[in-house]
C-alpha cells in the first residue's frame, strides 16, 4: 500500500500531527508544496483553521490532486472550530477523490488558548488513529 502525508501548518501544530502519522506509516511528512505525481492509496492531509477557513495553500494543493490519489484521510488542528473536514471533503469530492469518513482533529494552541496542544496525549491518539486507518 502506497501512503503519503502532506500538511500545511503556520504554527507547527499540524506539523506535529503530520510527523506522528508519518512515523507510524513509515513515510516522510512533507508540506503541501511537494506535489503528488504518483499513484497513492492513502493520503493523510493535514490542515488548520485560520479565520474560520482552511488556508488557500490547502485549496491550491487539492486542486493539483487527481484520482491517482485513491483516498484522503483528513487530520487537523484548530483553536476554536472543531475540524476542517467539511471544507476539505467538499473540495475533494468535487475532484472525485474519495474521503475517509473518519478523521483526526485536536485543539491547537493559539495565543493563550489550548496552551501546549497538541500535547503527548494528542500525539498518542493520532498514532492510534493512524494504525486504525492502516489496519
Amino acid at each position: 500500500m502506497k501512503i503519503a502525508v502532506r500538511y500545511y501548518s503556520k504554527t507547527g501544530n499540524t506539523k506535529k500531527l503530520a510527523d506522528a502519522i508519518a512515523k507510524v506509516a513509515g513515510v516522510k511528512a512533507e508540506t503541501v508544496d511537494v506535489k503528488i505525481d504518483e499513484d497513492i492509496d492513502i493520503l493523510f492531509l493535514g490542515s488548520s483553521v485560520y479565520a474560520a477557513g482552511i488556508d488557500p495553500k490547502i485549496k491550491e494543493f487539492i486542486e493539483t490532486l487527481s484520482p491517482k490519489v485513491k483516498k484522503v484521510v483528513n487530520f487537523s488542528t484548530a483553536a476554536i472550530l472543531k475540524s476542517t473536514y467539511g471544507q476539505v471533503s467538499k473540495l475533494l469530492v468535487d475532484r472525485k477523490i474519495q474521503v475517509e469518513p473518519r478523521e483526526y482533529h485536536c485543539r491547537g494552541s493559539f495565543s493563550l488558548l489550548h496552551k501546549g496542544h497538541p500535547d503527548a496525549k494528542d500525539i498518542s491518539n493520532v498514532e492510534k488513529f493512524t494504525r486504525e486507518i492502516l489496519g
